[in-house]
């Protein structure tokens, strides 16, 4: 335990304060040092013994899963560094760590982040993927998702950054051949986007062969959820997600829900997805990021419940969770929409020893509609 002189002529000195009531410790950054004081109740001890090993880099870190996952690393005692060009992300979600404004594609920004602070991992999640806008503007995702992840890897390389954790898809797959869908089957994607991400899966693998790189690649299904104490949550724009268009549809942001097709061949003729609460998600990040740190071997796995629920199944469930009709409307299958989308994810749990904790879409949609007003009260202030 140091003096508390001494611990006050270090917090003098320190450039950043990053504090958080889910962590233990006080991060700061002093002499381009990171170092840490770890807090018990009112007492204050100066770790010197904490080293550049806790600090990962998370692109998008402002993003829906980005934040959740940042969360998630500071309650272990991480100092996530986020960066975000906040297109799409929000400055309110990051509260775990530093966040640096800026685009993947820029090695300035990347240079400094990595001379500053030295994480050891990335966390890659910065990504554009909207679907239907990757197929009227493919540019715009292979100069982002490709181009900017190459110059990510190139900015690791000259650092000696050597350890990857990619936010890969579903969509790598398209249309699937069989259900549940394992890490073993076919790759075609139907889409830019999904092609985007399987390019960005193959470049990583040939990185690792040539240069060293280690890498874990989560291929995952549908996020869900938000956090379950409600300090963030699932908030884009434009919305493409069922369970917030359906909670913006309860809260008189838009007068009904469109359900896309009700003539597939499942139990009620609606689309079948794989939820995956975006807790679990985060998790499952952390044991990846324990896995490639301990094994020394890269990963492939996919993320999901093993679940699959209907749209139908989803409005229905959200009716029960929150007692109140929800206003839909049945409208046509959407071009290149597969009946059923469900993961096989054995591999996550022989692996990683992960295994999703939100197993009812009751409990995810729960924490979704907690969320939703919460932020419904604060834009009534």
């Amino acid at each position: 335990m140091y003096k508390k002189r001494k611990l006050s002529s270090f917090l003098l000195h320190c450039g950043h304060f990053f504090l958080d009531k889910q962590s233990p410790f006080i991060h700061t950054l002093h002499s381009d040092r990171q170092a840490a004081i770890k807090r018990t109740g009112n007492t204050l001890e100066l770790k010197e013994d904490f080293t550049m090993a806790k600090t990962v880099l998370v692109t998008g870190g402002a993003g829906y899963i980005g934040s959740h996952t940042c969360k998630a690393l500071a309650a272990l005692g991480y100092l996530p560094i986020s960066l975000d060009n906040l297109i799409y992300g929000h400055k309110w979600a990051v509260q775990w760590g530093p966040l640096f404004e800026g685009d993947i594609a820029d090695s300035l920004i990347l240079d400094k982040i990595f001379s500053d602070y030295h994480p050891t991992a990335v966390i890659h999640f910065a990504a554009y993927a909207y679907v239907g806008e990757s197929v009227e503007h493919p540019a715009k995702y292979y100069q982002n998702n490709v181009v900017g992840s190459v110059t990510l890897l190139e900015a690791m390389r000259r650092h000696g950054c050597m350890n990857i954790i990619f936010s890969s898809s579903c969509a790598t797959y398209g249309m699937p051949l069989q259900i549940p869908i394992p890490e073993s089957h076919p790759q075609n994607p139907i889409n830019p986007y999904g092609r985007s991400k399987l390019i960005m899966e193959q470049i990583i693998q040939d990185y690792g062969s040539a240069y060293g790189i280690r890498y874990a690649i989560l291929r995952y299904f549908n996020a869900a959820g938000a956090d379950p104490e409600g300090q963030i949550g699932e908030d884009h724009d434009p919305e493409t997600h069922l369970i917030p268009l359906l909670m913006q549809t309860l809260q008189g942001r838009r007068d009904y829900t469109e359900v896309y097709g009700a003539d597939y061949d499942t139990p009620d003729g609606t689309a079948i997805r794989d939820y995956i609460h975006v807790k679990d998600l985060a998790h499952a990040h952390i044991l990846a990021l324990q896995y490639l740190g301990e094994s020394q071997q890269n990963l492939c796995i996919n993320l999901g419940s093993g679940k699959g629920n209907s749209v139908m199944e989803v409005i229905q469930a959200v009716q029960q969770v929150t007692g109140r009709p929800v206003p839909y409307r049945l409208v046509d299958r959407r071009t290149g929409d597969p009946p059923v989308l469900v993961a096989k994810a054995d591999r996550a749990y022989s692996l990683l020893g992960w295994k999703p904790d939100f197993r009812d879409i009751k409990e995810t949609i729960l924490t979704a509609w907690n969320w939703h007003q919460s932020q419904s009260k604060e834009r009534r202030a």
